[in-house]
């Protein structure tokens, strides 16, 4: 509607602002049932999944009720997959944001345990579509020397949301009747609402439009997102649309086995010289290591955990998990500043390293109830939020849609998110059975699964800081896989075959866009 009303620095802001709000919706609602699960109104109205000391609710049930979310953002990023590629980025990003608010809709009117479960699978199912989606087209309409930092700025909104939930459901721990539970619920609502409006004025992604054969539309794009001045813009929108043309091309040759085409799905799991198999594992299991890290037995649980495991009375744990929040989201910002500097690799293994052993701290200080490992315990839960948001938060996001190139992107970003989906789930579900079944023993076996990522990121996953989506292929399309692209190997960005000569102003053209 709006689309083309916005051009340069303005519509790039508008994407990122638009990408943040679906984010934000996504860390709100990763944080909010944590914090609703021991409410006075929410225990009177659903008893069966009252798991706090005394009570004789099902841990089995209220793990299937929080997590029956994922299972719907499963069926999302498969619905993303399955048509995501003819529906188009934007027209996705709508749907997703249209499902959620009848999710949420159902959720705040819910009465009953069936009608709750239905409500968070149908908000699962647009959330699902929502995060396959939102970085693949925000990593299509950035350039390489900034497209990390854009996607780290929308998860760091995205942990904005996840605190937002805790200070809303301490907020409204102090109200005695049902809006308790259901307001919380019913700002669901408002952030996928602000989504659809600020997409009106956002493009459709280029490399999406070249696929489908628009050219003119994809070049128009291109024109409104570059921030270069007017005498050289035209020369280098040129630039950078032959050079997208030559590799969808190429890429679209590589669809073909013995002269006939092949399908995206089948392709994802063939490697040939493309390696298209082996980028899909890395990218599923980046998202993989993200969830088996324990990050969301802390996201959804950290209000709970800090009552049940570590002792403490329900208004002091809402305001641990609320500070907890905080943390998370104070941290989640550096990464906006560096992963284009210090790059993938190194910011997971920080990531990894720390939280092994902030989840051995956990399980030493959670094995008794003593005043002095509850503090060690406490630490250890705030330093894994922080761990994590400097590193393993926005990488996972990121990297299924960089390694994977266009003829299989829309498949790897679905299947990646399909991933994150799928092992978010078995941890949500498992984490209540486990801590009232084994307690501390819980966060052992985390702490050796993070141990165990370290050595698996430094000698399999490639370095893509500041490599464009084309360059990218280079890793993987020699006789080994390179875990770095050097400098002589590099196909040079757009801006290096322009000529700008004697104005003066060469200098800041290549450094706007090297």
């Amino acid at each position: 509607m709006f689309t083309d009303k916005l051009e340069g620095k303005w519509a790039n802001w508008f994407i990122t602002a638009c990408a943040g709000s679906s984010f934000l919706l996504f860390g709100y609602d990763q944080g909010v049932m944590g914090g609703l699960l021991t409410g006075d109104a929410w225990v009177a109205q659903f008893p069966e999944i009252n798991t706090n000391k005394g009570a004789n609710g099902s841990a089995s049930l209220q793990g299937t009720v929080v997590a029956i979310y994922e299972i719907g953002c499963l069926a999302g990023s498969l619905l993303a997959f399955a048509i995501g590629d003819y529906l188009g980025r934007r027209r996705m990003i709508m749907l997703g944001s249209l499902i959620l608010i009848v999710g949420a809709a159902l959720q705040t009117a819910a009465y009953g345990i069936p009608q709750l479960i239905v409500g968070r699978i149908v908000a699962g199912i647009g959330n699902g579509i929502n995060t396959s989606t939102v970085p693949l087209w925000h990593s299509e309409t950035t350039r390489a020397h900034n497209r990390g930092r854009a996607v780290a700025t929308e998860l760091a909104i995205n942990t904005f949301g996840t605190m937002s939930s805790y200070w809303i459901d301490y907020g409204f721990s102090f109200v005695k009747n049902q809006s308790q539970f259901r307001a919380p619920l019913g700002f669901q609502m408002v952030f996928a609402i602000v989504t659809l409006v600020l997409i009106q004025w956002c493009p459709e992604s280029p490399r999406w439009l070249l696929s489908r054969g628009k050219e003119a539309e994809a070049q128009a794009v291109l024109r409104q997102l570059s921030v270069e001045p007017p005498a050289y813009r035209d020369a280098v929108v040129d630039a950078e649309f032959k050079q997208i043309v030559e590799w969808i091309n190429e890429e679209k040759a590589a669809l073909v086995r013995d002269g006939k085409p092949i399908s995206q799905f089948r392709a994802c799991f063939t490697n040939g010289k493309d390696r298209y198999f082996h980028r899909l594992v890395l990218g599923m299991g980046s998202q993989f290591m993200q969830q088996l890290c324990g990050i969301n037995a802390i996201a959804y649980y950290s209000a709970v955990i800090f009552e049940q495991s570590v002792g403490l009375a329900r208004n002091t744990a809402l305001l641990l998990a609320g500070g907890n929040g905080i943390v998370n989201h104070l941290a989640s910002i550096p990464p906006i500043f560096i992963i284009d500097r210090i790059g993938r690799r190194k910011l997971m293994i920080w990531s990894v390293a720390g939280q092994a052993v902030c989840m051995a701290l956990m399980a030493g200080g959670t094995s008794t109830t003593a005043y002095g490992p509850g503090i060690v315990a406490t630490t250890g839960i705030f330093f894994f939020s922080f761990f994590f948001a400097s590193g393993l938060l926005s990488v996972p996001w990121l990297y299924p849609t960089e390694i994977a190139p266009l003829p299989i992107r829309t498949c790897s970003a679905a299947l990646g998110s399909a991933s994150n989906w799928i092992w978010n789930f078995v941890v949500v579900e498992i984490t209540p059975i486990s801590l009232h079944s084994i307690g501390y023993k819980t966060y052992i076996y985390f702490a050796i699964f993070n141990a165990l990522f370290i050595p698996l990121i430094y000698f399999f996953y490639p370095e893509t800081r500041q490599l464009s989506l084309e360059n990218v292929d280079l890793l993987f399309t020699g006789p080994k896989v390179l875990l770095h692209l050097p400098e002589e190997l590099r196909v040079p960005e757009p801006l290096s075959d322009v000529e700008t000569k004697g104005d003066g102003r060469s200098d800041f053209v290549h450094a706007e866009f090297k």
